[in-house]
């Protein structure tokens, strides 16, 4: 029988505590504190098992706790609280070097997690858990649960125990959903609301969610559809049955109800402002949030005023590819020329698009080897992204499972493939979100049982996305960006990031409206408004974590020029990017100090 809940939680917690203050630890690997990673990991899977799921963990896959109300925040206080104590044990000056660093991230995590939830804000891997804002329109539970209820997500329909756990696990949703409402209401009257902008895209998201009598057009009904020839007949006919009750019966009523709730009631308590410095507190939390996401102590007017800097440094590179192509107008209309152009809208279906991709993959693949020592054994796929969600989603990368039973997943959103413009950096998004970007970095950490599971499986956007954008500065040693359109693309991608820090920072803590932060992006690289809206409309959605790509990048890039310099000739481009990718992801000032140790050694 699975422990689960508060019971194995301090189960573990109590196993955990052997250290006691002053008590010396070897200079071996410390077991001690090995165990006490290992019980925090299963523990905090306990709490969040959808994270569990995510992770390729299916010991709880059958369960949805109800993670933003006070009383289960205070257990993820509790456990955060419990576990600060423990690292607290230790002589960190005693450990050694790897356990020093696992020793640092650990104790950031229980420090950073306790933090935010003071601030009923605490960010995971599936989205931001908060007390006063349950849902959003870009990184939420009721669409992470749509992709999962679909079978081509995180959740396995492989055995009928599978199929049993989605059937509890879905069962649960009408509860969250009532619970979703609720919290939305507490806070109406406080003023903590959702901008109405995006209220009015969350609204169809539910709607569409929803199915009237013929059940087998649900999204959820996708499981059913490909039902394993190796089940029983018996157990076919009662899964489909009682997927069809889920269905009829739960889902499609909860997903109802979140609809006219916030289309009938929330909609009109929902702010005309754009940032969350308009929100109660919310100076203090995106203060916070702009240290989670960046791992750096950088302040937001300095991130700001980097943004500019950057911004004017490519708007110049791309203007001198302006002048190379012979392109008379100014670069804004060279702007709306690339966005506007037939000649770089090639493409009349979805698998046109896919296999462009799946042949920039076979261009880099003859170049990776000079770059790279280390290579993932996780398999590789390309998608086009669900239709329930492709309207408000970006490309992006999601991780496979250390077993190999999930492969690592670039999805591409495709609305209309005759649209899809070769000149939005095709490459480079290739680079960033797939290989070597997102899928070299998470696939290496993921497999390194080296690591302490917690690190194996932790993310820092900082890490994470800025190893992603410094990837696509590798274009060119790639063997990409001969064409000077698909160079203008990775520029563009390029100056979308430094955007990001202009905006993020003007909505959230200056006066930069939600109009205003699309024109900038409008005047400064070639995105359509729809484009510039939806992006506009994540960062209000989710503050801070766009600056989390640009920072790290810079960062990265600081330290190839830095360790280049002083090793001269025997600097190794390999080396440095396995050293990088060896430490699983860190926050920016633990990465700095650790490739520091390794430059002195070499």
């Amino acid at each position: 029988m699975q422990k689960t809940g508060l019971a194995f939680i301090f189960l573990c917690l109590i196993s955990a505590c052997t250290n006691q203050p002053g008590e010396p630890a070897s200079r071996e690997t410390n077991k001690s504190l090995a165990s006490l990673f290992d019980n925090y990991y299963n523990g905090r899977m306990a709490l969040l098992p959808l994270e569990a799921t995510q992770n390729g963990d299916n010991r709880f896959n059958d369960q949805l706790p109800i993670d933003f109300t006070d009383s289960y925040r205070a257990k993820l206080t509790a456990f955060f609280s419990a576990y600060l104590d423990s690292i607290n044990t230790y002589n960190r000056a005693q450990l050694n070097e790897t356990d020093r660093a696992s020793y640092d991230i650990f104790k950031r995590e229980m420090e950073m997690g306790l933090e935010g939830l003071k601030l009923q804000c605490l960010p995971t891997a599936m989205y931001v858990i908060d007390g006063r804002l349950p849902m959003n329109q870009f990184w939420c539970l009721p669409l992470t649960f749509g992709q999962m209820g679909s079978g081509a997500g995180a959740q396995p329909f492989h055995t009928v125990q599978d199929y049993d756990n989605w059937l509890k696990r879905a069962g649960q949703f009408p509860a969250w959903a009532d619970s979703a409402i609720a919290y939305f209401r507490k806070s109406m009257p406080t003023g903590y609301v959702l901008p109405a902008k995006l209220v009015v895209k969350m609204i169809p998201q539910m709607q569409d969610m929803v199915v009237h009598g013929d059940v087998t057009k649900s999204l959820f009904y996708g499981p059913i559809t490909n039902l394993p020839d190796s089940f029983p007949a018996a157990e076919k006919e009662r899964l489909t049955a009682a997927y069809r009750t889920l269905i009829s019966d739960q889902l499609s009523p909860a997903y109802e109800k979140l609809a006219v709730f916030l289309k009938d009631e929330y909609l009109s308590k929902a702010r005309t402002t754009t940032g969350i410095k308009d929100v109660p507190g919310g100076p203090a939390l995106y203060n916070y949030l702009v240290r989670y996401w960046t791992t750096t102590t950088q302040k937001p007017d300095a991130i700001y005023q980097t943004g500019l800097n950057e911004v004017a440094r490519i708007r110049r590179i791309m203007d001198s590819v302006r002048v190379a192509v012979g392109f008379k107008g100014d670069l804004k209309a060279f702007f709306e020329h690339m966005r506007t152009g037939k000649r770089f809208m090639p493409y009349k279906k979805p698998e046109e698009v896919l296999n462009a991709f799946r042949a920039i993959q076979s261009r880099i693949e003859p170049h990776l080897k000079n770059m790279f020592g280390r290579f993932p054994r996780m398999q590789f796929e390309i998608r086009q992204t669900e239709a329930f969600r492709a309207a408000s989603a970006s490309a992006e990368y999601q991780p496979g499972t250390p077993d190999g039973k999930r492969p690592g997943v670039f999805y591409v959103p495709i609305l209309d493939a005759t649209k899809f413009n070769i000149t939005s950096g095709m490459e480079s998004l290739f680079l960033h979100e797939a290989i070597p970007g997102h899928h070299y970095q998470v696939s290496l950490s993921l497999e390194d049982s080296t690591l302490p599971a917690f690190r194996r499986f932790l993310w820092y956007g900082a890490y994470g996305e800025g190893w992603a954008l410094y990837c696509e500065s590798l274009g060119k040693e790639l063997g990409l960006y001969q064409d000077p359109y698909q160079y203008m693309g990775a520029l563009g991608d390029e100056i979308h990031r430094a955007i990001r820090l202009v905006v993020d920072v003007g909505m959230h803590t200056q006066n930069m409206t939600r109009e205003q932060a699309i024109a900038y992006m409008m005047d400064n690289e070639a995105i359509t408004e729809e484009g510039a809206t939806a992006e506009i409309e994540r960062y209000m959605a989710i503050p801070g974590q766009a600056l989390s790509y640009k920072i790290g990048a810079l960062k990265i890039s600081e330290l190839r020029r830095k360790y280049s310099q002083e090793m001269g000739r025997s600097f190794s481009l390999a080396a440095f990017h396995d050293e990088f990718l060896h430490y699983g992801s860190m926050p920016l000032e633990l990465v700095e100090n650790s490739m520091d140790g390794w430059a002195a050694r070499k």
